[in-house]
C-alpha cells in the first residue's frame, strides 16, 4: 500500500479509509488494552494520533516503541473526539521499522539551541527546526517563482573561482596538491602551476561578477546557490557557508534595481505568510510573539527610501545611544541600521548612495565623485539584508576604480572585455538567504536557520 503523508490525511475533508503512514514516535501511552501513539513524518507541524488495541498484529513489540522510533501503520481513519485534530487512525497493524534506544536525545521536552546544535543531525525533528526547514523549503520555491513570473533566467555561477569578487581577501583556498609535501617554486613560494588548474583556486564569495556575464547576454537572470567567506567570526549573523539570491539586470539603472529588490521581499514574505502559516504560528507563540506584527506590514506597505547622507544626518542625532560612531564616510553598523528600521521609521527601507571609499570597485561611480550609486535594503531586527548596486559600465571609470582598490587588471580580463562590447547600463543586489530566514521565523541566530552549520572550529556533520 502506498505511504500516505499526514499533512495531507489531517487537512482532506474524508481521507481513504484504509492507509498507511510512516514516521517517527513522538509519545506513547498505554492503557490496559490498547496504546495511543503521536506519529510525525516531518511533513507538518501536526502529529497524527494512533490507537492501536491489543491484539493487532505488530502490537506485541509496543514494549519497544519508544520516542524516535520509527514505525510504519497501516489502518483506517476515523473522525477524532479530540479538539486538536479532525481524524485519528485507528490501527490494523504496526510494523517496528527502527528502534530508538530509551537514551535518544530527544526526549518530550524543551531542548536550548545550543545544545541541540550539537545533535545537528537530530534536530530536524523537533518541532522548531522541523518547521524552520520546511519554511526554508518554501522560501527556496518562492525565490524561483518570483523570477521566473518575471521572465528571469536562472543560471548556475561557479562554485570554483580565481578572482575575489568583493576584494576583501577572506577566501577558501581549494587545492588538490599534497599538503605534507608542497611543491616550491624558484622563490620559495608554492609553485601553483602544479595544481590542478595551474593558479591559486579559491571557494567563491559571490556570483555576482559572471552573472553580470549572463545578463550582459541574456537581459535578465539570477543565480541562487552557495557563498563561501574565511572570516574568523563568531557572531550570531555570521557563516563560512552560506545562501546568496544574486539577480542581475541589463538595461537597469538603481532606481529599478530597487524597485525589484523591494517587490522581491514583499512578494516572497506574503508568499511565507500564506504558505506556511502553522509554522509560522508556531514561533510567533514561542520565539518572538512579535513575528507576525513584524513581517504583516512588511508584505502589505512600501518601503522608505533615503539617501546615505540623509541617514546619516538621522543618525547623527541620536549619536549618544550608539556604540559605533556616525560621520560621513562611515559605514552603517547594525545597530545603525536597525534604529532606522525600528525605531525611527518603524519599517523597512532603502539607503543608497553610499559613499565610494567604502564601496567595492565595481559600484557605479555618481556625478557627484564621492558616492556610488550602491543600496542596502534594510529590516528590522536583522538590519542589512540586501545589498546592491548599478555596476560601473564604462570601461574607463571601471580601470580607474580597480587601480584606486589596488586590483590586477590582468586578472579581469574578461569583465573588462564585457565593457569593451556592448556594454549598457545594468544592476544587481545580493540577498542573504540566511538573514532572510532569521527575519522570517524570529530565529536569532544565524547558525539555526541552516541544517548544518559551518563556522569557525565547527566542522561537524
Amino acid at each position: 500500500m502506498k505511504r500516505s503523508r499526514i499533512k495531507e490525511l489531517l487537512a482532506a475533508a474524508q481521507p481513504p479509509e484504509s492507509i498507511r503512514v510512516c514516521g517517527w514516535v513522538r509519545t506513547r501511552r498505554d492503557s490496559r488494552d490498547f496504546s495511543f501513539l503521536e506519529l510525525n513524518d516531518g511533513s507538518c507541524l501536526e502529529n497524527l494520533q494512533i490507537v492501536a488495541d491489543a491484539g493487532i498484529p505488530g502490537y506485541e513489540h509496543i514494549k519497544n516503541i519508544t520516542t524516535g522510533a520509527a514505525l510504519a501503520v497501516s489502518g483506517r481513519m476515523q473522525p477524532s473526539p479530540g479538539e486538536k485534530q479532525n481524524w485519528e487512525l485507528h490501527a490494523g497493524e504496526i510494523c517496528l521499522l527502527g528502534k530508538a534506544p530509551e537514551n535518544y536525545p530527544l526526549q518530550k521536552k524543551r531542548h536550548s539551541d545550543e545544545f541541540l546544535r550539537t545533535i545537528a543531525h537530530l534536530r530536524p525533528r523537533t518541532n522548531k527546526y522541523g518547521a524552520a526547514f520546511r519554511i526554508r523549503s518554501e522560501l527556496c520555491h518562492a525565490v524561483h517563482r518570483f523570477f521566473r513570473e518575471r521572465g528571469f533566467t536562472c543560471i548556475h555561477t561557479p562554485i570554483l573561482t580565481g578572482l575575489d569578487c568583493e576584494g576583501a581577501g577572506e577566501l577558501f583556498r581549494v587545492t588538490s596538491l599534497d599538503m605534507d609535501s608542497l611543491p616550491q617554486n624558484p622563490g620559495g613560494g608554492v609553485d601553483y602551476g602544479r595544481d590542478f588548474f595551474e593558479k591559486p583556486a579559491n571557494l567563491t564569495v559571490s556570483g555576482q561578477l559572471e552573472a553580470e556575464m549572463m545578463a550582459l547576454a541574456l537581459g535578465d537572470v539570477y543565480t541562487f546557490g552557495p557563498a563561501f567567506r574565511a572570516e574568523n567570526s563568531n557572531t550570531s549573523r555570521h557563516m563560512a557557508e552560506f545562501w546568496m539570491v544574486e539577480p542581475e539586470m541589463a538595461f537597469c539603472d538603481l532606481f529599478e534595481a530597487m524597485d525589484n529588490a523591494e517587490a522581491f521581499i514583499q512578494y516572497t514574505t506574503a508568499w511565507i505568510l500564506e504558505s506556511c502559516s502553522a509554522d509560522l504560528t508556531l514561533f510567533n507563540r514561542f520565539v518572538d510573539k512579535s513575528l507576525l506584527k513584524t513581517l504583516e506590514p512588511i508584505a502589505a506597505s512600501g518601503f522608505i527610501r533615503i539617501s546615505y547622507k540623509e541617514a546619516v544626518s538621522i543618525l547623527a542625532a541620536a549619536e549618544g545611544r550608539f556604540s559605533h560612531p556616525v560621520h560621513f564616510g562611515a559605514d552603517l553598523q547594525t545597530e545603525h541600521e536597525r534604529f532606522l528600521a525600528e525605531t525611527h521609521f518603524g519599517r523597512p527601507l532603502i539607503v543608497y548612495d553610499y559613499p565610494r571609499s567604502i564601496k567595492p570597485f565595481y559600484m557605479r561611480v555618481n556625478d557627484d565623485g564621492e558616492t556610488v550609486a550602491a543600496m542596502d535594503l534594510i529590516v528590522p531586527r536583522i538590519g542589512e539584508i540586501i545589498g546592491g548596486s548599478q555596476r560601473e559600465e564604462r570601461l574607463d571609470v571601471l580601470e580607474s576604480r580597480m587601480e584606486e582598490t589596488g586590483m590586477n587588471k590582468e586578472e579581469y580580463w574578461w569583465y573588462l572585455d564585457s565593457r569593451r562590447y556592448g556594454s549598457v547600463v545594468h544592476s544587481g543586489y545580493g540577498l542573504g538567504f540566511e538573514r532572510f530566514l532569521m527575519l522570517l521565523t524570529g530565529i536569532r541566530n544565524i547558525r539555526d536557520v541552516i541544517a548544518f552549520p559551518r563556522t569557525p572550529g565547527n566542522l561537524e556533520f
